[in-house]
């Protein structure tokens, strides 16, 4: 195994990476992107008057990575969605308008996740051959994704991972959603590492506050959509965010090797 320093400005502590964990939406596939589209629809058949879609993916932007309940409650705040969702709470089998949101939009998302060409034609090639990378070198990897379990045994078939993952991990297998580090603490206990000898490849803001608060070492691979909120977070160095997707495995060597200023 190679070894690294910790990425957090602290010298002299050489440690081990020993398990690489990736998140699944906008990390390996640009799922994330198929999302925002999925609530932009969700959104114009809710809402009263007029909703571009590029709106509806701005705001998407500001809460990628977090809770279904987070994102849909956010999307029916900020486009006046509370009236149009009460009326139709009984016939979507809701509580809340936030969950009315979000069922219009899953059904939309399940129909997107059902033709496998567009899911392998949407891979992020840097990324999933970085995993590819890691697998032949022997390294444990795990998978660490805020969806259904469902929805993430259908995406790494359809793209030809399955079975690459030693530890598999999705929304029902925690309590607590992203940022909380629930999901990178439970990947590390089952691959019997500890959280400082995992590496986390992530793209989403609130993901990449979960690996920090576990205490993992985490690279950030920028997306259109989370681009500006990783930088604005400043959780991680510079240098560990990845705005240019041909720099990945530049980037990852360099810190499996170097001391971190």
């Amino acid at each position: 195994m190679a070894v690294c320093r910790w990425p957090s400005g602290r010298r002299g502590w050489v440690k081990m990476i020993r398990a690489v964990i990736f998140d699944l939406d906008g990390t390996l596939v640009k799922t994330e992107r198929l999302k925002g589209l999925s609530y932009a629809h969700a959104v114009q058949q809710l809402s009263p008057e007029p909703t571009p879609e590029e709106a509806v993916l701005r705001v998407f932007s500001e809460v990628v990575g977090r809770s279904r309940e987070h994102v849909a409650s956010t999307m029916v705040e900020r486009f006046h969605l509370e009236d149009s969702a009460q009326a139709l709470l009984v016939e979507t089998l809701s509580q809340y308008p936030w969950q009315v949101l979000a069922r219009i939009r899953l059904k939309i998302y399940d129909q997107m996740l059902a033709d496998p060409d567009m899911l392998r034609s949407n891979q992020w090639p840097h990324t999933v051959e970085l995993l590819k990378d890691f697998a032949r070198q022997g390294y444990p990897l795990g998978l660490a994704s805020m969806s259904i379990c469902e929805q993430v045994n259908t995406v790494i078939r359809s793209v030809g991972l399955d079975g690459i993952f030693q530890v598999r991990l999705s929304r029902e297998d925690v309590e607590e959603p992203k940022p909380n580090p629930e999901i990178y603490l439970l990947a590390a206990r089952l691959h019997g590492k500890e959280p400082r000898e995992c590496l986390v490849i992530e793209d989403s803001p609130a993901g990449v506050q979960a690996a920090v608060t576990a205490g993992m070492s985490c690279i950030a691979v920028a997306t259109p959509l989370s681009k500006d909120g990783l930088h604005k977070q400043a959780l991680l160095r510079p240098e560990w965010i990845v705005d240019e997707p041909e720099r990945l495995k530049d980037t990852v060597e360099r810190l499996l090797r170097s001391e971190v200023p």
